[in-house]
């Protein structure tokens, strides 16, 4: 199985393909791990991972300006339904929009928008650190017990629209969603590839799963 880590010049990719290397090891090393931003690779990808670090509008605006990348990705995850997993500014671009220094257009795959986290004199701005989450049952989280720590780093939360989509949430000052989930696509504002052990056997569980 080959499994593409999407390049776009704003993720943390050394880090979450050495993430993903080591969950594919405990798996028994049978599926390839590629960081690419060709469009071609991308067809040939059996699950898709989208890294995301900084502004969402720069963000958006990188994957724009690469030759067919969006194009491709909505062939392929939205139409033909390959397995999907967005990090951090990789989940929050996911929404239909952001207003974050300024009003951005997201994919507009999950509906909802991303906003800022309120000011709250005892939760420091932004979210960063070790926090716990609670998640639904799901495949992706299985043999994971929930109010497990995952590591944070984020002014901007995702407001989702339809509260089936949400898969976990965290608290730091109000409810905060942690994961999404609808289909094939599946994203975190966490980011799994900081998370220690968690974080591994969550992209050891995305390496497994099977959307219905």
């Amino acid at each position: 199985m080959k499994i593409v880590i999407i390049n776009y010049g704003a993720g943390n990719l050394h880090s979450v393909k050495k993430s993903f290397e080591s969950a594919n090891l405990n798996l028994g090393g049978t599926n390839d791990i590629v960081i690419s931003s060709d469009a071609s690779e991308l067809k040939e990808a059996d699950k898709i991972v989208l890294p995301g670090v900084g502004s969402f509008g720069d963000c958006k605006q990188a994957i724009m300006n690469i030759d067919k990348l969006f194009e491709t990705l909505v062939e392929q995850i939205v139409i033909k339904k390959k397995p999907f997993m967005g990090i951090c500014v990789g989940m929050q671009l996911l929404a239909d929009k952001a207003h974050e220094f300024g009003e951005h257009d997201g994919f507009g795959w999950i509906s909802g928008e991303v906003i800022k986290i309120k000011q709250h004199p005892e939760f420091k701005i932004p979210h960063m650190g070790w926090n716990e989450i609670k998640f639904n049952a799901h495949p992706l989280f299985q043999n994971l017990q929930s109010n497990l720590d995952f590591y944070f780093v984020h002014s901007f939360h995702f407001k989702v629209l339809d509260a089936k989509n949400i898969l976990a949430t965290t608290n730091y000052s109000e409810p905060i969603t942690a994961a999404v989930i609808k289909e094939n696509i599946f994203g975190t504002q966490f980011h799994p590839e900081k998370s220690h052990s968690n974080g591994i056997k969550l992209i050891e569980n995305f390496l497994q799963w099977s959307p219905s």
